[in-house]
């Protein structure tokens, strides 16, 4: 019932919000609309608590640096960006074009400065569109949101961290804090049944720009996974299990973990 009922806030909420955008879509300057997606994000944390059971707990505030920086997510769950967003001012993000389908949301996306990626365009187009976000952003002084894997992540399972994070930094110059969260163990990928219970999102030491990329990577992947693990076991009440590398699904399509599958990666 839970389930059903969030959902219908869910709804709700996002026609509300999205309905209250309009007005100012036209409107010189983009602090109105930025402004409503924060409440928009406010008011959905407000209804996980309320309607599904799941508070929230931010860790870590007093590692974020000053100024524009990065930060890389471990993205488990639709709900993750919700627990994010209104946490840390001035915050772009970095999304596929897929979101520019749906009705008036290409307008709202321009208000918020997000990054939007051309998914479809090939590695040429999306390095452009990419490249473009990006100088917007360091221009503003921007936080920008990344998930490095590039897909919802099944609990206990991670995909390969892709090195956009680490160009995304490199040309800024400037710090990435890694994210680790288990909102995944309350709500998984984009599932509706929700599980009540305490959802953590913790803001990790940042890594400073300058690294070899692979070093980087390596880096990040340990930061998050492992703290993401920590958290894990620490929801469930079970001893901590690094989670399983698994290969990336097809694109629009969520993670299925099957043991032919994983033994095809392992092979591969």
């Amino acid at each position: 019932m839970r389930a059903v009922l969030f959902q219908i806030a869910y709804y709700a909420l996002s026609v509300f919000y999205i309905l209250a955008s309009l007005p100012f879509l036209a409107w010189p300057g983009h602090g109105p609309v930025r402004a409503i997606i924060r409440s928009y994000t406010r008011a959905m944390n407000l209804a996980l608590r309320l309607i599904a059971g799941i508070r929230k707990e931010v860790r870590g505030r007093e590692r974020l640096p000053a100024g524009a920086f990065v930060m890389a997510a471990k993205h488990q769950s639709w709900g993750d960006g919700f627990l994010v967003y209104p946490e840390v001012p001035n915050l772009a993000f970095v999304t596929g074009d897929h979101l520019e389908r749906f009705p008036l949301v290409s307008g709202i996306l321009k208000k918020l400065g997000a990054i939007v990626i051309d998914t479809c365009g090939g590695g040429e187009k999306k390095a452009s569109s990419l490249a473009n976000g990006m100088e917007k952003a360091k221009e503003d002084g921007r936080r920008i949101l990344i998930y490095p894997e590039g897909h919802l992540a099944p609990v206990g399972y991670h995909f390969r961290y892709k090195s956009g994070v680490w160009h995304m930094a490199e040309a800024m110059g400037v710090p990435v804090v890694p994210v680790a969260t288990n909102i995944g163990v309350f709500w998984q990928q984009q599932e509706k049944p929700k599980r009540s219970g305490t959802a953590v999102i913790e803001f990790l030491d940042p890594i400073p720009p300058g690294l070899p990329k692979e070093e980087f990577i390596a880096r990040l992947t340990q930061a998050v996974e492992a703290r993401t693990a920590e958290l894990v076991a620490e929801a469930n009440g079970q001893p901590v299990r690094r989670a399983t590398l698994i290969p990336d699904p097809p694109n629009g399509m969520e993670a299925r973990p099957t043991p032919d599958n994983l033994a095809a990666f392992e092979k591969a």
